[in-house]
């Protein structure tokens, strides 16, 4: 059987997870970056069309923006990290090492933008594809084995879970060790068999849950993952109930899979109108178009049902041709593509869930409750978004405690041993073929009833249903996760179902609508 040693094995190919390797490339220490993926690009930074904050400093302005979006709900502590590190972890790993190609003036300074919710201009920025240059600038400093030979991609890897000695040792008294994370079983799509990658420290940076969700507008992988084998590991899981609504991605009858429209259109101007071309947000919210996102999205719902129409529609069109397709050119063409020109029409617009506020608990190193393990990015939860995120704060978050994860781990690697693959199970291979008609119907059934009954106002009715349907599935999905093969789409099955559980459990415990949070009764 293959198997893999690391000093550090990193569950993730987005911006955090990168941002961990990067900071780590030079240090000679043997890195894995997995990707359940076959091209790594694939991910939710690719598709992050924004921005990401460059602060500077002591920002009160900045620190007052989080916390007014939150609903004075986010950590101070976690706010003031960012602003003490978010601003070196942009210069030393994006500009001076990825060399990633912000929007520049005619002198060469840096421009910035604004977006909803943010007092001033603060957002660096390329075109409407930031997520897309950080991702790829990120991967092509780590796959320069000349430079990096250290760093190895796993790709087309699916992580199974993560190995603790009380769970997966082979010996009894292997149970009284001390706990912490050894590595994690990885399953290797071509071949098909399980290996082992041990790993002297193990970094979460996998991502949310927005694929659990009927319309959602990110990747396929945002299902949940890391916070499941976090979960079943031991690890402390919270706000799990906060799951962030995009007001703004495309409406497009044939497809649940939403294409994001920037929240920088808004910030640039561009108005919502209701289908008899009202602008309706000021019956909503006095900032308007620019009131935070949980507010945005439940008023374009809001106007959906009262014109009983199935979208909004966001125009900028008052602005010039040019100036659109050049600040927005992935925009402009997709819309294109879709019968669409942005730069004469307004684009029709509906809300789907984007961003996971709560996960795996962590500290301002990016340390969970178990020894050994770090998570980074949107898997995590530090408190720094509370019960909302501010716009443009997710790319930052990612980076910037990919970076002091990395700086923790550099200090700390070097008092651990390597847990020897031996000493741990191997995983039992199941051969009973799968029916790829049932797993394919548990997940529609499942991503209906996120959307349905767990979406943009819950109701104790509608989570008692969800939690029976989620019973029903978990013990169907627990009868042939033991006995057939192991796929991609199976694993990911069996976590979506834990993590779907989850969300609903905060939810039912949590009577206070707040946030992106709300509840009628």
């Amino acid at each position: 059987m293959d198997n893999y040693d690391f000093d550090v094995l990193i569950l993730g190919c987005g911006i955090a997870g990168l941002a961990t390797a990067a900071k780590l490339a030079g240090e000679h220490l043997k890195v894995g970056i997995v990707t359940r993926a076959r091209d790594p690009q694939v991910s939710n930074t690719f598709w992050a069309q924004g921005g990401i904050i460059y602060p500077k400093g002591d920002d009160q302005a900045l620190f007052d923006d989080i916390q007014i979006a939150s609903s004075n709900t986010s950590n101070p502590l976690a706010i003031a990290t960012l602003q003490e590190h978010g601003k070196n972890a942009i210069d030393e790993l994006l500009l001076e090492m990825a060399k990633v190609n912000f929007e520049k003036d005619c002198e060469n300074n840096l421009k910035y933008t604004k977006e909803a919710a943010h007092s001033i201009e603060r957002i660096l920025y390329r075109g409407d594809y930031t997520g897309k240059e950080i991702q790829i600038s990120l991967l092509n400093l780590l796959k320069d084995n000349e430079r990096y030979p250290t760093v190895r991609f796993l790709e087309a890897h699916t992580a199974i879970d993560l190995i603790t000695a009380s769970h997966h040792g082979i010996t009894i008294s292997q149970r009284y060790e001390e706990r912490k994370i050894l590595g994690a079983y990885l399953l290797n799509q071509e071949k098909g068999n399980v290996v082992k990658a041990m790993a002297k420290k193990t970094v979460l940076a996998t991502g949310g849950v927005g694929a659990l969700y009927l319309h959602h507008s990110n990747s396929g992988a945002s299902r949940g993952d890391g916070i499941a084998m976090a979960k079943r590991a031991g690890a402390d899981i919270i706000d799990m109930e906060f799951i962030q609504f995009h007001p703004t991605t495309f409406y497009d009858s044939s497809s649940h899979g939403r294409f994001l429209v920037s929240e920088a259109v808004r910030g640039e101007g561009g108005i919502l109108v209701n289908c008899n071309g009202e602008r309706f947000m000021g019956k909503y919210h006095p900032e308007m178009e620019l009131a935070p996102r949980d507010v945005v999205a439940r008023s374009i719902m809001e106007e959906t049902i009262e014109t009983r129409h199935e979208c909004v529609y966001l125009d900028i069109s008052h602005k010039e041709d040019t100036w659109i397709k050049e600040r927005f050119p992935t925009i402009y063409k997709h819309c294109l593509e879709h019968g669409v020109d942005m730069t004469n029409e307004p684009i029709p617009v509906v809300p789907a869930a984007h961003y996971t506020c709560g996960g795996v608990k962590i500290d301002m190193k990016g340390q969970t409750s178990i020894k050994n393990l770090y998570a980074v990015g949107e898997v995590s939860c530090s408190g720094l978004h509370g019960a909302n995120r501010l716009a443009s704060t997710s790319l930052l978050e990612g980076l910037t405690w990919g970076y002091l994860a990395a700086m923790d781990i550099k200090e700390t690697v070097k008092n651990e041993d390597l847990y020897s693959h031996l000493q741990i199970k191997d995983w039992r291979e199941e051969y009973a073929s799968i029916d790829k008609a049932l797993v394919q119907q548990d997940w529609m059934t499942l991503k209906l009833t996120m959307w349905n009954y767990v979406g943009l106002s819950r109701t104790t009715n509608r989570l008692k249903r969800a939690v029976a349907m989620f019973n029903e599935i978990n013990d169907e999905v627990s009868r042939f996760y033991r006995s057939c093969k192991l796929d991609d789409s199976l694993i990911g099955l069996r976590n979506a179902i834990e993590v779907s559980t989850m969300i609903v459990k905060s939810s039912m415990r949590n009577k206070e609508s707040i946030g992106c949070f709300y509840r009628k009764l």
